[in-house]
């Protein structure tokens, strides 16, 4: 009976944890589109793990002073995420979603895409979870 309680217990802190995992990661990928829509690299930054890579939806592979560098010099009228997914296992997610923007690059030329991304977070040794890999694809209209 002992033995039952504590398995139900340990169930129900897992389901917790993961539900609180679930909440947090949806709550950085916010914080990370706004942040990029203000052109706030700084923001976005403790987000992103040193070893970050993003493959775009071009296809180009960045690193992560890369990514901030662009985010610097984009300008955006509009930049939203909608249909966002999360799914943990572990200490590992991965965070889908729909990303709408219009604007222009660093440029000054003219953006306006829908895309598809997958985001894999990582909850490091501190506790906080940062983002090592992204990666979008563009929705053919």
């Amino acid at each position: 009976m002992v033995a039952m309680l504590a398995l139900l217990v340990a169930a129900q802190a897992a389901d917790k944890e993961m539900s609180g995992g679930e909440q947090a990661v949806s709550a950085l990928e916010q914080k990370w589109v706004d942040a990029e829509k203000a052109s706030n690299a700084e923001a976005i930054a403790p987000l992103l793990a040193f070893s970050f890579i993003e493959t775009g939806s071009d296809g180009k592979v960045a690193a992560k002073e890369q990514v901030l560098a662009r985010i610097k010099g984009e300008k955006w009228e509009t930049s939203q995420i909608s249909d966002v997914k999360v799914t943990l296992y572990g200490k590992t997610a991965i965070a889908t979603g729909e990303w709408q923007g219009k604007g222009t690059d660093p440029n000054g030329q003219p953006i306006a895409a829908h895309e598809r991304w997958t985001d894999t977070w990582i909850k490091m040794f501190d506790g906080k979870w940062q983002c090592v890999a992204s990666h979008s694809s563009p929705i053919k209209m």
